[in-house]
């Protein structure tokens, strides 16, 4: 009779592994830099998720200086400049430059910072519908994905440009719970479900998650929700990211007005002054 362990190794002990895989101990070894990196993205996207509509120009600038410095820093460390390979030092410099050069863009220029706000929310709806969709059903052709990704995007960007307080809440609650999330996730799991999601955008079939990384994932839509309303709460319509540009503009015409009052004054006062000594010139005149 054979022996029970030695059948269909192939089902059985793909079905070990599986189980393995998922009660195994997981080894984390942080090194220094990524830890800090991590520790300050979460404490920014706490600051997005609860507070980002009220720092709307901190916002702003963020967002641009993150959105510019990760795209210029995966196009030179990927890509050869110039025939040559940049190291991730250079390239991480030459990505910061530009990041900064981005966030002061967009937050100088406000509808270019409410455009890239409202794509970063597209884009970041765009990542969960896909990942979602994966589980069932998988495109054969990479442009799906990008078209979703694209087309997302613009919509949201032009709804925001529209619906500026409300999209700005949104895009802010959501792009700060996914920046915890993926902090969660690094210290964790070393980023296990951030690689899935970019296999998943890649269209190749990578490992399935545990339990443990759907958990982490619910994290995202749960601090989500919970920073759209608080930033409902604290900002109701008590305060709009147009009301402060046109107080500053209204302080500047209410210093020109008293301006002006305080040079009539002295117009005023001087004319006596000048009456009295032409009357005391004829006065003494022979």
């Amino acid at each position: 009779m054979a022996d029970p362990t030695m059948l269909s190794p192939g089902g059985s002990g793909a079905g070990m592994a599986e189980v393995d895989a998922c009660s195994l101990e997981i080894e984390r070894k942080y090194d220094v830099i990524p830890a800090v990196i991590c520790s300050m993205c979460c404490l920014f996207g706490i600051i997005y998720c609860f507070f980002g509509y009220r720092c709307f120009k901190a916002v702003m600038f963020l967002s641009g200086l993150m959105f510019g410095s990760v795209i210029i820093f995966l196009l030179c460390h990927k890509e050869h400049v110039l025939d040559t390979q940049l190291s991730v030092e250079a390239s991480a410099g030459i990505g910061l430059g530009i990041g900064l050069l981005c966030g002061l863009v967009t937050m100088l220029v406000r509808s270019v910072g409410l455009f890239m706000t409202g794509l970063l929310l597209g884009l970041l709806l765009a990542v969960a519908a896909l990942v979602i969709t994966h589980q069932f059903y998988t495109p054969t052709t990479v442009w799906v994905p990008l078209g979703a990704l694209l087309g997302s995007g613009m919509l949201f960007a032009v709804l925001t440009l529209q619906w500026q307080k409300v999209f700005t809440m949104l895009s802010t609650a959501v792009f700060g719970a996914a920046t915890m999330t993926v902090c969660a996730d690094y210290f964790v799991e070393m980023l296990v479900l951030t690689k899935y999601v970019y296999e998943c955008l890649r269209l190749t079939p990578g490992p399935a998650l545990c339990w443990y990384s759907w958990v982490i994932l619910g994290i995202w839509p749960t601090l989500g929700l919970i920073g759209v309303l608080i930033q409902w709460k604290l900002t109701d319509d008590s305060f709009s990211h147009t009301e402060v540009v046109i107080s500053r503009r209204q302080k500047r015409v209410q210093l020109m007005r008293i301006r002006e009052k305080d040079a009539k004054k002295r117009q005023q006062a001087e004319l006596p002054a000048k009456s009295t000594r032409q009357a005391d010139g004829h006065r003494h005149f022979p």
